[in-house]
């Protein structure tokens, strides 16, 4: 019989167990293991069953159990170190403390909102569906290790991501368990009264939208998630929160208005509230949150700034790191469909909705002029970018140049930092209790058994999940008994788990399925895969990947030997990664952000075999693993390239791979080889990628900055920022390079240019009504290539020696040094030039000298 009403009642802990509650409600636990084992010790039996859950575990333990406890010294013991060691890990100063210097303008930031749509901390709290989710979750607690006083701000959705499961043909079933708020590791933040706090927002004709706030603490840090799902709602505006990217356009555009506008005002009533301060720098993981930027303007425009003015202090104090290398991983809405929620019938009356079109609208060569860009927007109300990998960097700057007409990719300004990953949550605790500092120290036998014990544990854990799997397609026991042999723990073991979009090519190992079937079966080199991933509801390409995978994992022969897991989470990723010798990723290049799962994999001394993109393309070594070549030529079509890289892989994995696992020596002992990669990814790689290595590095690098600025850009100085951006942007038309002359000094027979002489530039210039103090007139130089395109450009800023002139020109003169050899070439440029600018690139203008010009600037004069 079905319940009409569920809610849940929580339990009443005798008095000397009520510090399990505070334990229980802040997430350390998740990557602190002597919590967990406290936990454990409640009730064995019950930890299993709450999926190691601290929450639902005190749900479900006997009272009778409670006041066993209770009078258990040692149990209160273990209890009272854990809670001690909590409130010293919450108090106690740690490297952000140590960074305050004597002046206050370089103080680091009081305070940063870290905006996401998803937050993947652990299993217990599921808002999360992949990359983005687990890498903002990772990103909270390095900021909470490292005392970084970061503000999590997203929202809170009912049914999570989906539950995935298989029907009995392989094809991949959704379903949507109902979570309830009470029973997660969440409190509610309410007014002084106990009443709840409500934001509210404006929906089009009047209606509003209403959202309690939710907090789950992060260690240091709080995580505020907004939740739409109350009384005051109607049933449309409850859904809001019901999925994690689920609904039409419209139900996605609210929820990241409600993100977005919401989490700012969230934001301000939880400082208020609790006496946190403000934060000073506003970081936008992706483009859902940026609608930020929009409630902070308004809230400057409602204190008396003008728009242009807002518009530029929230800039400064504005992060915006983009994760897609491609246009169509980006939210875009209909512009008609944006105009509609504001304005005066709808959000930020306040605001000229064309005034806000103008922010997102793709206005660039190659742009949809009738699309609302969520990432356009991200980096137009954003004084500061990032991509994640290095090698996205470069992507994002070629894929956003229109936004920066006149200049090259290279000059764009987004930087990029390269994600990291929170060695507590994802090293085994066989791994963490060593050490990185004793891996070099152990024997080759100990770092083998070492291996194999990690091995032995995945190969159980794939067993129990693959048990519950076929169960839920349909089979019966007595047909399950081959599941006993499935993997063996002295069998070369590949992982590959991710989510199922077509660019990470899922099938690839199945390019040639005879040729992988002789991998798996080798009588002397046998190769195990697990792989594991969800394909997104809608998407049926990414299903049917699944569905041909499953039914090649299902034939008799290879069933043992490579295993599809249904349900990919965070639970099943901790055992994963730990237990396989190589780690597989095979995107098509660039198409990989950043990727970490292989480095969560080579935190634990897994090898990676991977393609060169995102992070390995940065960090490879041959130390560490293997790299699959790319067939990426501008002749190579799909499915060519792809028939290249499967064979690239199968060849690597049956000549290099295997062949270094098993080999044994004469005599039959350890793989010494293998051994000593797994030695060195452990000591030199897994260092590298740890997530406090990154919000150290956003933090020096991005975050102090734009601190530095928010402070210096108070209206009235963002207000005369904005009039000189007006009025350079209203002159620009008029600025113009005439003329260009270069002398050789000293000067050299026939003009030939020669190592250690310079050029003498002398250039005039128009400037359209503005002041020499209003620019920079700069020589650009370098190598050229066979397009004469400048490849590593030096920027030398040219002295006005005259001016003006009867025409209006003004010379520029300035000493360019010949220090390199080979092609060598030149130009020169005007470019807007103000104290108060982040970039030279930030106005977006630039003058350039017109093809005339140009022509003449290639003689030299002698």
């Amino acid at each position: 019989m079905k319940a009409i009403r569920r809610f849940s009642v929580r339990p009443v802990l005798p008095e000397p167990l009520r510090p399990l509650q505070t334990l229980a409600h802040n997430l350390r636990w998740s990557w602190h293991p002597e919590t967990r084992d406290l936990f454990e010790a409640v009730d064995p039996g019950c930890w299993r069953a709450a999926g190691g859950d601290p929450v639902r575990l005190l749900s479900t333990v006997p009272v009778a159990r409670l006041a066993e406890l209770a009078g258990d010294r040692g149990f209160l013991r273990r209890l009272r170190a854990a809670d001690d060691d909590l409130r010293d890990y919450l108090t106690t100063p740690r490297w952000y403390q140590g960074r305050s210097g004597e002046d206050p303008a370089a103080r680091p930031p009081a305070a940063i909102a870290y905006f996401s749509p998803e937050f993947g901390i652990t299993a217990a709290l599921p808002q999360y569906s992949g990359g983005l989710g687990i890498l903002a979750g990772d990103h909270l607690k390095a900021a909470s290790d490292l005392g970084v006083p970061l503000i999590g701000v997203g929202l809170l959705y009912r049914h999570g991501y989906f539950r995935q499961s298989l029907s009995r043909e392989g094809w991949q079933q959704e379903r949507y368990p109902v979570l309830d708020p009470d029973e997660l590791p969440l409190t509610p933040l309410c007014e002084p009264d106990g009443r709840a706090v409500r934001v509210r927002l404006a929906l089009p004709g009047g209606r509003p939208l209403y959202a309690r706030i939710w907090q789950a603490r992060v260690g240091r840090v709080p995580l505020l998630l907004l939740d739409s799902d109350v009384p005051e709602n109607g049933h449309g505006e409850r859904d809001v929160t019901d999925r994690l990217y689920g609904g039409g356009s419209e139900h996605r555009l609210r929820q990241e208005m409600l993100l977005g506008i919401g989490g700012v005002r969230a934001v301000r009533a939880y400082c208020g509230l609790t006496g946190h301060p403000e934060p000073e720098v506003f970081h936008t993981n992706e483009g859902h949150a940026g609608f930020q930027g929009l409630e902070r303007i308004g809230e400057l425009i409602a204190g008396g700034a003008g728009f242009e003015a807002a518009h530029e202090a929230v800039r400064a104090g504005t992060v915006f790191t983009t994760h897609t290398p491609v246009p169509a991983g980006i939210d875009r809405f209909d512009r008609e469909l944006v105009a509609r929620h504001f304005g005066d019938d709808g959000e930020l009356p306040g605001i000229a909705v064309e005034r806000i079109l103008a922010l997102g609208m793709e206005t660039y060569p190659g742009g949809e002029p009738n699309l609302f860009n969520m990432a356009v927007m991200g980096l137009r109300l954003a004084q500061r970018a990032n991509g994640v990998s290095v090698l996205h960097g470069r992507v994002s700057r070629e894929m956003f140049a229109g936004l920066w007409p006149g200049f090259d990719p290279e000059e764009v300004p987004i930087t990029s930092v390269t994600n990291g990953v929170h060695a507590p949550t994802w090293t085994a605790p066989e791994i963490t209790r060593l050490g990185a500092r004793q891996f070099g120290h152990l024997s080759d036998g100990e770092l083998w058994r070492l291996r194999r014990t990690l091995r032995e544990q995945l190969v159980n854990e794939v067993r129990r999940r693959l048990y519950t799997a076929w169960r839920q397609r349909g089979a019966g026991i007595a047909e399950l008994g081959w599941i006993d042999g499935v993997l063996d723990p002295d069998v070369l073991t590949i992982g590959f788990a991710r989510r199922v979009p077509s660019y990470k090519r899922l099938t690839l190992m199945l390019r040639d399925p005879d040729r992988l079937m002789e991998l798996l079966l080798h009588p002397e080199r046998p190769v195990q895969i697990v792989v594991a991933g969800k394909a997104h509801p809608a998407d049926d390409g990414g299903k049917r990947l699944i569905q041909e995978l499953v039914r090649f994992a299902d034939d008799p022969r290879v069933r043992h030997r490579l295993v599809f897991l249904p349900d990919y989470g965070m639970a099943m990723a901790q055992k994963l990664y730990p237990g396989c010798d190589v780690w597989l990723n095979n995107p098509l290049r660039p198409l990989e952000a950043c990727g970490t799962s292989g480095m969560k994999a080579a935190l634990n001394g897994c090898l990676n075999l991977s393609v060169l993109d995102g992070w390995w393309d940065e960090w490879y070594d041959p130390d560490f693993g293997w790299a699959i070549p790319t067939a990426d030529g501008a002749a190579t079509d799909e499915t060519r390239r792809d028939d290249l890289e499967a064979a690239a892989l199968y060849e690597l994995l049956e000549q290099r791979v295997a062949p270094r696992y098993y080999d044994r020596g004469p005599d039959g002992g350890l793989p010494a080889r293998w051994i000593d990669m797994v030695r060195r990814t452990l000591t030199t790689l897994a260092p590298k990628v740890p997530a406090g290595r990154m919000v150290r590095e956003y933090t020096e690098r991005l975050y102090d900055p734009a601190a530095r600025a928010h402070r210096v850009l108070d209206p009235a100085t963002a207000g005369e920022l904005a009039r000189w951006k007006a009025r350079v942007r209203d002159a620009w038309p008029g600025v113009a390079v005439d003329h260009v002359e270069a002398r050789l000094t000293p000067p050299a027979p026939a003009g030939a240019a020669e190592l250690g002489s310079a050029l003498s530039l002398r250039v005039r210039v128009r400037l359209g009504g503005l002041e020499p103090g209003d620019v920079e007139v700069q020589a650009v130089a370098g190598r050229v290539d066979d397009t004469d395109r400048i490849t590593d450009g030096t920027r030398v800023p040219l002295k006005p020696t005259a001016g003006p002139d009867a025409e209006g020109r003004r010379l520029y003169e300035g000493p360019l040094a010949l220090d390199r050899t080979g092609p060598f070439g030149y130009t020169v440029r005007v470019l807007p030039a103000h104290r108060l600018l982040a970039d030279p690139a930030e106005p977006g203008l630039v003058a350039l000298p017109p093809e005339t010009t140009a022509e003449e600037a290639g003689v030299l004069l002698r």
